[in-house]
């Protein structure tokens, strides 16, 4: 099975890429270097706590790259002719995306049957970015989901392979929500890859309900999600 990931260069993308390494041959990692950056400030402390955090619990404090795992292709966005021409060549039977923008026809034509996205959140409520910190702004502390889900060309649209809460621990602070969500990320994928392998297809269901789009969270609102959160989970028993 030639499995190729479409991510960005983070630790917990990396992170990701290691553990996935573990268990397959990852043929190739494009990494997705153009990023959409908005015109307010969304940039929270927490998230400087979070990459500290990642950096100990992942690796220890080590210095870890992506080309520790696997082959890696840089480019600047995966929609671009070079990297279709590129994909296309590698034949892959999976892609597996984690944290791309949206993909376009012509990237989803190189593996049609075989190419699904990983999304840190419930679609069917919650669509497009930061979809954890928009339902911890909501309170909806339920819908603190990771799913695996086929891509089409709509944004987190697509049906439903597997899904799986985030268990949130009493005293859990919000800088320490992605680890977990990563970690549920290497579950879905591992066992949607097991899946591809013994059936030769995903096996899915449609999504019963399309859900908001949510964009950029903005820095001041990341204030409110921290205090939440954090009150939330010195709640839970």
């Amino acid at each position: 099975m030639k499995l190729v990931v479409l991510t960005t260069r983070t630790l917990h993308h990396t992170y990701f890429v290691q553990e996935l390494a573990k268990m397959f041959s990852v043929n190739a990692v494009f990494v997705e270097c153009k990023t959409n950056k908005p015109s307010f400030e969304t940039h929270h402390p927490f998230e400087d706590q979070r990459e500290l955090y990642e950096r100990e619990v992942f690796f220890g404090n080590k210095a870890v790259r992506l080309e520790d795992f696997s082959q890696v292709i840089e480019v600047e966005t995966v929609n671009g002719a070079d990297s279709v021409a590129k994909l296309r060549q590698l034949e892959p039977d999976v892609i597996i995306v984690f944290g791309t923008g949206r993909l376009r026809a012509d990237v989803i034509n190189a593996c049609p049957d075989g190419i699904a996205n990983l999304h840190g959140g419930n679609p069917a409520e919650y669509r497009g970015l930061d979809s954890h910190l928009w339902a911890i702004y909501h309170r909806d502390y339920e819908n603190l989901i990771v799913t695996l889900h086929r891509v089409n060309e709509q944004l987190d649209d697509g049906e439903i392979i597997l899904d799986s809460p985030i268990h949130i621990q009493r005293g859990m602070k919000l800088h320490q929500l992605r680890r977990f969500n990563t970690e549920i990320c290497v579950q879905l994928a591992v066992l949607g890859l097991d899946m591809f392998k013994q059936q030769g297809r995903f096996i899915s269901r449609l999504q019963l309900k399309r859900g908001r789009y949510y964009s950029f969270m903005p820095a001041v609102l990341k204030d409110f999600c921290k205090e939440r959160f954090e009150r939330y989970t010195e709640t839970i028993a």
